[in-house]
């Protein structure tokens, strides 16, 4: 029996994300997911929506088939 395995290349938040420092943040995600480390990709608060900004994940952790990614948001894409 193998481990199903979803590779991702921006993270989705869904609103779903929670703050730990000022620019730090945490999303668990449902299912063992895998995401490029330490490289700036997009963070979107849905799949098909707009960047929200761009982001570099400093931790992920798997355990009871869920994936935890700590990011820190560099940039942020704002109206205000």
């Amino acid at each position: 029996m193998g481990m199903g395995l979803e590779l991702n290349t921006m993270i989705v938040t869904k609103g779903n994300e929670k703050r730990l420092e000022e620019n730090t943040f945490q999303l668990v995600k449902e299912g063992y997911r895998l995401y490029p480390m330490e490289i700036p990709i997009e963070v979107k608060r849905t799949k098909d929506g707009e960047t929200n900004g761009i982001g570099r994940i400093t931790k992920l952790q798997w355990e009871n088939a869920e994936t935890v990614i700590t990011y820190e948001l560099i940039s942020l894409n704002s109206t205000n």
